[in-house]
């Protein structure tokens, strides 16, 4: 526990006025180590901050065609599946809730929770140099609402006239299609990049209900880059996204599946403990008004495709730009972003169309003072959504979590090197004037230890909060309420302490690292209470009344066994402390372990990639305590689930120098959740759930494809 957490004030003095002997650094840039790196792996940055970096190359290798996809299977980091029908995915750092994941674009904060919930699968790979990422609290000066970490896409300056083709097919119906070309010219260059993804639904157990959800997605983006303006050096980007997905009943017969709400389409008694009767399931306490094949008292489901699909359009247009130049012997960067996130939503006979648009806009400058590095700035990040629906009956709920934020900010960032460059320390601060929820400061303090030129330690404390949305997707059921009752007045506020330490030799890479995470005034939504008045069903918006306590260890070691071969494996284990309900609403494994295999010689590219997932308490996170899952049955569901493998291998053989072919399967070994438990479970009343997760939603999937380079 943070005890005594430094002050603003503490941390500007230390690193301003501080008067140890420094080395000299180099403007602009602030590395802090020698060390050398194996390959590609652990990908610790040669930064202060620890930031792990993820080429587009390697990303290349592990087959992944989206961003949800290349972060994924990783320590530390994972991807988090939160409805089994729609498929809202989120990044998860530190196994902290999606929600406190920020993505940056060329460190550009443009994405909300709202636009995050699909839009993180509708991110282009397209151009890009490389992703960073940076877990702990208050580890972007500029974002501070990123309580778990951010993910830094950094997009690629071409240095020449290129033209990539990459053309997949998969199993499922999976069809992706990149199209990327850049055009240089004297002092700068031009990007484009086009997409178009597609997947059928797919349905593991048989019972006419998908666990994994069906998509159309379409995306296009046009980068500019222009070495000297006016003496600025300026980049920027636009990006367009079109995306279709449908879950629950099988196919793309959206207006067809919207108006059938009537009737039973699905098969009940498929699958893992599966009903006795397929026109329903057992009510498990008795209370069921309907009997079933076998004289249980059940409920038999008559709401047609329409009480058990999910359908999302998506249509996003975002603009991001940065200049910089040199100012004396310093630097001066402007920012600016753009977003309009549209969403067209049916949920389970439920309505939700969202509009929202954000911007941003920053000033900043990095000038040397004496021997210390400073940089100061100013931002303003502006959000709203306003939101039209109507619940399962056609009762309107208009506005149900609309808001708008303006958040104005100014930050400040010192660095200094002591003791000829052995010890490196990066302080920082900055102060949000948020409009709703008041002035918050947001501190943090790094500390590197350059231990030889193989070996060193970083050191970091930090805060950082978040302003609660209540965006429905914490909670489907809040759709089913007349509207939101906010209890809540604070921002989320996480502190954060972390060490790694990382060696890099010639053949070997290790890289380890300890972190604690504490959350309070974590924000909850309670759909199920009831107006005193009226008796109408409204969410209340509330903050959990004890913080939650993450804490977390993990390492990779990556060695060069040959010069074509190269072994990596690690693990990581975690600890949760909450004691409310709903605050860590989804299953989360203690352990996980990674073993991965790169290979490359001659015209030859192979990646194989085994993950192990380690028992989940899924009592505990599913609250049976209070609120026992069952299966269709009528029997409970599993207290722990399984530890499972997922096994993942690609290939590449190059033909020439424009073509090449590749061939990769995910999930050899086709485990998947459905084979073990249901994602669907019933309450002891038989009220029907979508949200029991704790394993893969789609078995074996086998993909190929051919790519030209020009």
């Amino acid at each position: 526990m943070l005890r005594h957490p430094l002050t603003p004030i503490a941390a500007a003095l230390f690193l301003l006025w501080s008067n140890a002997q420094a080395a000299d650094k180099t403007l602009g840039e602030v590395t802090v180590s020698n060390a050398r790196s194996v390959g590609s792996k652990p990908g610790l940055r040669d930064e202060i901050i620890a930031t792990e970096s993820f080429s587009a190359r390697d990303i290349e290798k592990s087959g992944a065609t989206t961003l949800t996809e290349a972060l994924d299977k990783r320590p530390g980091i994972s991807v988090q599946t939160e409805c089994s029908i729609c498929n809202v995915r989120n990044v998860v750092l530190n196994n902290l809730p999606g929600r406190y994941t920020t993505l940056l674009i060329d460190g550009i904060p443009i994405f909300s929770s709202v636009s995050s919930a699909y839009g993180l699968d509708s991110v282009s790979l397209g151009g890009l140099e490389r992703i960073d990422i940076s877990r702990g609290a208050g580890t972007s000066l500029i974002a501070p609402e990123a309580l778990a970490g951010s993910v830094n896409i950094v997009t690629r300056r071409p240095l020449k006239d290129e033209l990539l083709i990459n053309q997949q097919f998969g199993s499922y119906g999976q069809m992706n299609t990149e199209l990327f070309g850049a055009k240089t010219f004297s002092g700068g260059g031009l990007t484009g990049n086009f997409s178009h993804n597609q997947h059928d639904t797919v349905d593991g157990d048989d019972n006419k209900v998908s666990e994994y959800t069906g998509y159309k997605r379409n995306l296009g983006g046009i980068g500019f880059f222009v070495d000297d303006i006016a003496g600025f050096k300026l980049k920027g980007r636009f990006d367009v996204v079109d995306e279709k997905r449908m879950g629950g009943a099988m196919g793309t017969d959206y207006s067809g599946v919207k108006t059938d709400g009537s009737g039973n389409p699905f098969d009940w008694s498929k699958g893992k403990n599966g009903s006795p009767d397929s026109r329903g399931w057992v009510t498990p306490d008795g209370s069921g008004a309907d009997t079933l094949a076998n004289g249980q008292a059940g409920t038999f489901y008559k709401d047609g495709s329409a009480g058990m699909s999910e359908v999302i359009f998506t249509d996003r247009q975002q603009f991001i730009s940065s200049a910089t130049r040199k100012l004396g012997e310093g630097s001066l960067r402007f920012a600016v972003g753009y977003a309009k996130h549209k969403q067209d939503s049916f949920y389970e006979k439920s309505t939700y169309k969202a509009e929202q648009s954000q911007y941003y806009v920053e000033a900043s400058t990095q000038q040397p003072l004496g021997q210390t590095l400073v940089t100061a700035g100013f931002n303003y990040r502006y959000e709203d959504l306003s939101s039209t629906g109507s619940d399962a009956n056609g009762v309107p709920n208009n506005g149900i979590d609309n808001y708008k934020y303006r958040t104005p900010g100014v930050f400040l960032q010192a660095y200094r090197a002591f003791f000829d460059g052995g010890v490196e320390v990066n302080g920082s601060v900055r102060y949000d004037d948020h409009n709703v929820f008041g002035g918050i400061t947001s501190p943090r303090l790094n500390v590197l230890l350059n231990h030889t030129k193989e070996v060193n330690s970083r050191f970091a404390v930090g805060r950082g909060f978040r302003a609660p949305t209540s965006f429905f997707e914490q909670d489907h059921g809040i759709l089913d309420t007349s509207r939101i009752v906010r209890q809540i007045d604070k921002a989320e506020i996480s502190d954060n302490a972390s060490y790694t330490l990382s060696f890099a030799g010639d053949r070997l890479a290790v890289a380890s690292s300890l972190n604690y995470n504490r959350i309070k005034n974590m924000a909850l939504l309670d759909s199920g209470a009831t107006d005193p008045v009226t008796g109408d069903a409204i969410t209340l918006f509330t903050s959990a009344q004890k913080p939650v306590t993450v804490t977390g260890g993990d390492i990779t070691a990556t060695y060069k066994l040959t010069p074509q071969l190269e072994a990596s494996v690690a693990a990581e284990r975690f600890n949760y402390n909450f004691s409310e309900a709903g605050t860590l609403a989804f299953a989360r494994p203690e352990t996980r372990a990674y073993l991965r295999l790169d290979y490359e010689s001659g015209p030859w590219t192979g990646m194989l990639r085994g993950t192990w997932t380690g028992p989940q308490d899924l009592a505990r996170f599913y609250d049976y305590a209070n609120n026992q899952r069952y299966n269709f049955d009528g029997s409970k569901k599993m207290d722990k689930s399984p530890s499972f493998w997922t096994v993942d291998l690609r290939g590449e053989y190059r033909i020439n120098k424009q073509w090449s072919g590749f061939l990769g399967v995910d999930n050899v070994f086709d485990f998947k959740q459905s084979d073990k438990e249901s994602m669907l479970w019933v309450d002891a009343s038989g009220g029907l759930d979508v949200t029991h997760i704790w394993g893969p939603n789609r078995g074996r999937f086998i993909y190929g494809g051919v790519k030209f380079a020009l």
